[in-house]
């Protein structure tokens, strides 16, 4: 999962986040911490693996997602198990000399067949559990790009950058500590959150 979150925030710091006032939707955005000190028409950037790590929505449906996951895990590996257990009877009972030889091919061709539908079905379930990682990330990228659009309607920007890890990798080489708005834009994602699961509730 990891890995999957460490993709998605390349594909973020290749454009994803790069937010002028001028895009925004006028929605007002929340943030429980202090104001970043950088003024309107700055270039500022923040911390998309903070961000992504910190995300209160991201973790639930990531615990949602892994729960799923980990599921259909659980039901290829007994199913695999299985195969595994009948080829290995079948053997034993091949090597001791218990089958006569239309038996013994008629139940090879049984397993034959079982291990391709198993075949099958892994494929199926890989491409599953892929579809609910990529839905699981397209949500929070989806919440988090509103937020950053809704969060430069008052801050009027001029351009919002992503950054991830602790050494500020390409397009931010470097910046000063006034310009990154990462704290800001998480506060201001898990008060929304909040607010978001109050609703549904009602």
């Amino acid at each position: 999962m990891k890995k999957i979150f460490t993709l998605f925030s390349a594909a973020l710091v290749a454009g994803l986040f790069l937010s002028s006032c001028n895009n925004a939707a006028p929605v007002a955005a929340t943030a429980t911490q202090a104001d970043t000190t950088a003024a309107a028409g700055s270039i500022v950037f923040f911390n998309i693996d903070k961000v992504v790590e910190s995300y209160d929505m991201a973790n639930d449906l990531r615990s949602v997602v892994e729960t799923k996951v980990s599921g259909i895990q659980s039901e290829i590996d007994r199913r695999g198990n299985k195969l595994q257990k009948d080829a290995n009877d079948f053997q034993n009972k091949m090597d001791k000399g218990l089958l006569t030889t239309s038996v013994a091919n008629a139940q090879y061709q049984k397993l034959q067949q079982q291990q391709n539908e198993y075949q099958q079905y892994v494929v199926r379930k890989q491409q599953e559990m892929q579809e609910e990682q990529t839905v699981m990330l397209n949500q929070i990228m989806n919440a988090i790009a509103e937020f950053v659009q809704a969060y430069n309607v008052e801050k009027q920007y001029a351009l919002i950058l992503t950054t991830s890890g602790d050494i500020l990798p390409a397009p931010v080489v470097t910046g000063s500590a006034a310009l990154d708005i990462t704290d800001e834009i998480l506060a201001g994602l898990n008060a929304e959150y909040v607010k978001t699961k109050a609703a549904e509730t009602k």
